[in-house]
């Protein structure tokens, strides 16, 4: 401990503020709808979807050469988590949020489901299929997701990293136009006066799209997105919750 000047006890030790909750993805241990109460009404868990390479080599999706949002738009077609479970002969989303989950060891032991991992791996493999990656916002929906965002009246979104304690001002338009967009880990994504929010847990095959219900549903509408709305105990470990999705 150190004393200023006038003998006020200082600390060395910082602590960083609350992060603003229009900002930010819930914690794990939060009902996700609780944390966000009284700023977002609603909130829609979207999947990632998986990425099967059409006109561009499966080996380059590697750190090195991963491909970029447009080039992968363009060049591969889009695989929904419901085709996923037909393919690899997966019984539900609970059970592929787990397997996804297993491969990247996000679980502790006794929640982890090597099984599924396994078999989430030979599928993609069979099929040339590449597994959505954690915390990442998905290629493949990215565009039309703001382009839903920018038909609700907003041409200009705020971008941050993790605790948003770093945010930049981005113009919609380049977003969209930007190759790299989302490959630097920026996990969140808002509009000026806090009417929607994008967030992406750093360990998660998902994102979280918040909002008021009109809102989220045309956004899910237009741009597709495949998910569930989430009710009052739904927390980012939905998958080791009760209840199943299908």
């Amino acid at each position: 401990m150190n004393y200023g000047k006038v003998g006020v006890l200082m600390s060395d030790t910082r602590v960083l503020p609350q992060s603003h909750k229009y900002a930010v993805c819930a914690p794990e241990d939060t009902p996700i709808k609780d944390f966000y109460k009284g700023i977002y009404d609603e909130v829609f868990v979207f999947f990632h979807p998986f990425i099967k390479p059409i006109s561009i080599g499966y080996d380059l999706f590697e750190p090195g050469t991963y491909p970029g949002k447009n080039d992968i738009i363009k060049k591969c077609e889009m695989i929904t988590w419901k085709q996923f479970l037909s393919i690899s002969e997966t019984e539900s989303y609970n059970q592929l949020d787990i397997g996804l989950r297993t491969r990247i060891m996000g679980l502790r032991k006794q929640y982890a489901n090597e099984e599924i991992s396994k078999r989430i791996q030979n599928a993609c493999e069979q099929f040339q299929l590449i597994a959505p990656m954690e915390g990442f916002f998905p290629e493949f929906l990215m565009n039309k997701v703001l382009l839903s965002i920018k038909q609700e009246g907003h041409d200009w979104v705020w971008s941050g990293d993790e605790f948003c304690t770093e945010r930049k001002l981005e113009y919609i338009d380049d977003l969209i136009k930007d190759n790299t967009a989302f490959r630097n880990q920026r996990l969140n994504l808002f509009t000026h006066n806090n009417e929607i929010l994008l967030t992406t847990h750093w360990d998660s095959h998902f994102s979280l799209l918040c909002s008021d219900k009109n809102t989220i549903n045309k956004i899910v509408d237009f741009a597709d997105l495949e998910g569930f709305f989430c009710n009052d105990e739904t927390k980012i470990y939905w998958s080791l919750q009760n209840t199943s999705l299908n």
